[in-house]
């Protein structure tokens, strides 16, 4: 034992012959600064995508191909379908629309998402995609808006995506 204290009490007595209490707190200080910085540093989370495979992911998951501009609780969960709407509500006949790309085939659809209106929300399966969006002067293709606004009982519940055709380049 009285070698590691030896041991100890030189090293000890040598660092403070070369450092003094302001360079200590220099250093203390310099540490807890990046300390602090190091959350503020990039990372890449693109790990969290592998696990959802897009060709795999079926109706129920807002990875599905069919929902690349949808706003909304997904029909899928709410007792619907991906493209039609659950019992008790109705489908606005107002719509945007968007151009998803089907990585089953690799074509181009053109897809109209329509709200399902006259219940209260859904609530499940929340999916927000803008892929392609355009700016609010565009509003057939802006996923921002209450759809159900045509309809008598305005209260939204879920959003159905409906293929409309192959998209022509």
């Amino acid at each position: 034992m009285r070698s590691l204290d030896h041991l100890l009490e030189h090293s000890s007595r040598s660092l403070a012959r070369r450092t003094s209490r302001r360079s200590l707190l220099a250093s203390l200080g310099q540490l807890l600064t990046g300390a602090a910085l190091l959350p503020l540093l990039p990372v890449d989370r693109g790990g969290r995508a592998w696990g959802s495979d897009a060709k795999s992911a079926g109706p129920e998951s807002c990875q599905y191909w069919r929902y690349c501009a949808i706003d909304g609780f997904l029909c899928s969960c709410c007792g619907g379908t991906s493209s039609s709407c659950p019992p008790g509500t109705a489908a606005s006949p107002i719509t945007w629309i968007g151009t998803c790309r089907n990585p089953g085939d690799g074509r181009d659809y053109i897809v109209s998402y329509n709200d399902c209106c006259g219940k209260t929300s859904c609530g499940n399966c929340e999916c927000n995609r803008n892929e392609r969006e355009k700016p609010m002067y565009r509003p057939s293709r802006n996923n921002d808006l209450n759809w159900c606004m045509a309809n008598a009982d305005s209260n939204y519940h879920c959003s159905v995506s409906v293929i409309l055709g192959v998209a022509e380049k």
